[in-house]
């Protein structure tokens, strides 16, 4: 491989390393946050036996390889979501790098899909989005639109009224017609950040493919669960899903959806 292969690649690798090392901390977020715990102290711990664990153990993803999944110590499991939250945030950065660059795009979507990640995996173990999050990113979202050229500010501002008034008023109308809540505020809000991020556009792609493939893993759980309409699903992990879609491929997956129709 010459010097230009070996170029092409070593970008993305070096986002694919770093972006693991920052999900070995996103664990740490996903994890502690929620119970209002300090992210920075103390130091990581088996949450089985609470023994600290050592740096050769804490490498993302080839430590829980080499562990066999399990603690040194108690030999407890250790979730499948770690070394998941970590490879995910690798690939992602990889994959931005590819798409965008060493820009100032490929940091502001980082920081989307950090957020993204952030809350999907909170909504998955609380069934609860922290505002801090979602109208923090609502403000970043917004400020990065103004600074950078990724989407137009108007778009953007747009993209937030849309998102979040759009799933007001379903949530509102739901509400009214059954006498009970649909959706929940949180989602709102994600979806007006989404929105700050990507745009109007990026917004109704979302709901889009969120529903469809929120409908058919709903579908799955209903049956396996045996409970129906009663099973519970947060909805902000799909919704995260099809906002980091759209980053990566919503114009090609558009362009063929309505050549198809």
């Amino acid at each position: 491989m010459g010097d230009e292969g070996w170029g092409a690649w070593l970008g993305p690798a070096a986002a694919l390393v770093i972006g693991c090392c920052l999900g070995s901390f996103y664990n740490v977020v996903i994890h502690r946050w929620p119970k209002g715990q300090s992210i920075v102290s103390p130091p990581s711990r088996c949450p089985g036996c609470g023994a600290a664990i050592r740096w050769f153990d804490n490498i993302p993803v080839l430590s829980f390889l080499l562990l066999g999944g399990k603690c040194r110590h108690c030999r407890g499991a250790i979730s499948w979501r770690y070394p998941l939250v970590e490879l995910l945030t690798g690939i992602m950065a990889a994959g931005l790098y590819r798409a965008f660059g060493f820009t100032p795009s490929l940091f502001v979507f980082f920081t989307f899909g950090s957020l993204l990640l952030l809350i999907a995996f909170i909504d998955l173990d609380t069934y609860l989005i922290p505002d801090v999050l979602s109208l923090g990113g609502l403000v970043l979202g917004l400020a990065a639109a103004a600074l950078f050229p990724h989407v137009r500010w108007i778009d953007a501002f747009g993209g937030a009224l849309l998102g979040g008034g759009l799933f007001y008023g379903v949530a509102w109308g739901y509400q009214k017609l059954r006498n009970q809540d649909g959706l929940g505020g949180g989602d709102i809000k994600l979806l007006a950040m989404i929105g700050a991020f990507i745009g109007w556009k990026g917004v109704l792609f979302t709901i889009f493919f969120s529903s469809v493939i929120g409908a058919a893993v709903g579908l799955i759980v209903m049956v396996r669960s045996r409970r129906g309409l009663a099973a519970r699903l947060p909805f902000g992990p799909f919704l995260s899903l099809g906002a980091i879609s759209y980053v990566f491929w919503g114009e090609k997956l558009t362009a063929w959806y309505l050549g198809a129709l």
